[in-house]
């Protein structure tokens, strides 16, 4: 039996939306109104369905940097977070390439919560049943969505810092069995990694162009997955002098010294090097304190007033900062920061970072802050973590990737890792040639023609 699917952009739509009809773009930024209208698929971009990226510059007085620090926003999103996109590219690669139709098989999204979110919303609108496997100790709001979008839970011990529990129970319970499941397995899979280097990574270079010089001097990105940090593929096509930065928790320093720790940052710190990640990439390797990340949400959701009166903030960028990042989110900027001050750079030139969702989704990670600083912040706790965690951004803990034998050690812990799941060393060493993630990203050009085929003609919808 043919069943039809739901259609969704091609890759290069969803990198430039203006590819779409005007009247499929019209209805599908007034499908915003109603999360669960399929139409909402054409929304899975970073442009608001038009042309310019939805950015927020941050303002020096935050910062303390003389470089401009660009974050973008990923909240926008439908479901809520830019990891939606990797999960509808997954699953749209499976219904044009194998063939998949909703009812057939049900779709497994291994995460942390985002993209666990992004799997149950993707399915819900594609008519497919979808479980999600992740931690059993992620924040409340998280589960809740995935509950709303009709997603199962199959929760595994642990914490973020706990995701390879997460890898052993998709491995034996769900890619074991591939006549009933099909996983969006996005530690592995290169839909992930063709997402971001295309839409995420044409934005990344659109939030730029009419800042400073119009170039991107380094883009920033804690991995969770690391398919985030494919975006610095696309801005090294262009420019190879700019920095790709890896982000890591302090508190789960795996790539950077072997750390195995627990941590608060959502999203982020997996115990890994994951296989998308093209670590030959990366340029800088920086470490971030967990609780710095939860007290700089708080200052931004709580300290407008403090921003304005005592940083110099201005009263509208303060305002406009609120609901904008969770925790990884602020690690990011963090990050972008601390790399802006690293490499000394001036105020023609741009850092470029990504916040995955925002602050709707963290309140109990909020009520954790406050529980274990024996109440709320009053201001002049609230400047003190302002300047501490933004102004005073450290120069310690960093790991210039490009120093002998660097790549070479992550790239051998990825091998160890996942040999364990049954990856052959052959493909994996590939993955130490750029041409290996060359061929990977030009498949977009077979795919996207097949994306259009099994769709059909585009919704027809009233002018």
């Amino acid at each position: 039996m043919n069943v039809p699917i739901v259609p969704g952009p091609t890759y290069s739509e969803m990198q430039n939306p203006l590819l779409l009809p005007p009247t499929l773009r019209t209805a599908a930024n007034q499908a915003r109104q109603d999360e669960l209208n399929p139409l909402n698929l054409f929304n899975i971009n970073w442009k608001q369905t038009g042309d310019a990226v939805d950015r927020i510059v941050l303002p020096r007085e935050l910062t303390g940097v003389r470089a401009n620090i660009i974050v973008l926003r990923g909240r926008s999103f439908p479901s809520g977070s830019m990891k939606v996109g990797p999960a509808y590219a997954t699953l749209a690669e499976e219904e044009a390439l194998n063939g998949l139709r909703p009812g057939q098989k049900t779709v497994i999204g291994p995460s942390t919560g985002n993209f666990g979110i992004g799997t149950a919303y993707v399915g819900k609108l594609k008519g497919y049943r979808a479980v999600v496997v992740m931690p059993d100790n992620m924040s409340k709001e998280r589960y809740d969505r995935i509950r709303q979008y009709q997603g199962e839970l199959d929760l595994t011990p642990g914490t973020e810092s706990d995701v390879i529990l997460t890898l052993e129970r998709t491995h034996s319970e769900y890619v074991s069995k591939p006549d009933r499941y099909v996983v969006l397995a996005q530690f592995e899979l290169l839909p992930n990694y063709r997402f971001h280097r295309h839409v995420t990574g044409d934005a990344v270079v659109k939030a730029a162009r009419d800042l400073g010089n119009g170039r991107v001097a380094a883009f920033i990105s804690a991995p969770g997955s690391a398919g985030t940090l494919a975006a610095g593929d696309y801005v090294k096509s262009l420019w190879p002098d700019s920095k790709v930065v890896a982000l890591e928790p302090r508190e789960c320093s795996t790539l950077y010294n072997g750390g195995q720790g627990q941590h608060r940052i959502e999203g982020i710190g997996d115990k890994m090097v994951t296989l998308i990640h093209n670590v030959f990439n990366t340029d800088l390797l920086m470490l971030v304190h967990d609780e710095d990340t939860v007290r700089g949400m708080e200052v931004i959701q709580s300290g407008t007033r403090v921003l304005v009166e005592r940083l110099g903030v201005p009263e509208d960028a303060a305002h406009g900062l609120v609901d904008q990042f969770g925790p990884s989110g602020i690690c990011n900027i963090i990050g972008a920061i601390k790399t802006a001050r690293y490499l000394d750079l001036g105020p023609q030139e741009n850092v470029v970072t990504i916040a995955t969702d925002g602050y709707d989704r963290y309140p109990s990670v909020q009520e954790a802050l406050y529980a274990r600083n024996g109440g709320k912040p009053d201001d002049d706790q609230l400047e003190l973590w302002a300047k501490a965690t933004f102004l005073g951004a450290s120069l310690g803990e960093i790991v210039d990737l490009n120093r002998p034998g660097q790549h070479e050690r992550l790239q051998e812990m990825k091998e160890a890792l996942w040999t364990r799941f049954g990856y052959e060393p052959a493909y994996i060493r590939r993955m130490a040639s750029q041409e290996f993630w060359e061929k990977e990203y030009g498949k977009i050009r077979e795919i996207d023609p097949l994306i259009a085929q099994v769709r059909g003609a585009l919704p027809a919808v009233d002018r």
